[in-house]
């Protein structure tokens, strides 16, 4: 199971953290991903690390977040920094057991458990 938690409103300019707790397994032993979905558009994805640690990041958001893992935590993060009016989307974090290509970790259809999603709203 995930759990999302951390959206909320915030500023053009400004800074939120999410958070993805993975209940039941070991999150490291993943492959994991944040992706975002707009009103009226298809879901696509942020960032995403492999289970070798290596992380994949979308042109939209290199530079201003960063993914990250608590190991001990079984926890996944996404530091948004730098925020913009475009970030305003429903996050949803994603889980998959197969070894992913670092091509492949933005890609939605390559994973099998999801998060309920958290609002992030930017304005």
């Amino acid at each position: 199971q995930l759990v999302e938690s951390g959206g909320g409103l915030g500023q053009p300019g400004g800074s939120l953290r999410l958070s993805c707790a993975t209940l039941g397994y070991t999150s490291s032993r993943y492959c994991m991903a944040w992706f975002r979905q707009a009103l009226g558009k298809e879901r696509e994805g942020d960032a995403g690390v492999g289970s070798d640690g290596l992380t994949s990041y979308a042109r939209s958001v290199k530079g201003r977040f960063t993914i990250s893992q608590d190991n001990a935590k079984n926890t996944l993060y996404l530091q948004m920094n730098s925020l913009k009016p475009e970030d305003t989307a429903m996050y949803y974090c994603a889980a998959e057991q197969k070894r992913l290509f670092l091509g492949w970790l933005l890609r939605p259809a390559n994973f099998t458990y999801w998060g309920q999603g958290t609002q992030v709203t930017v304005s």
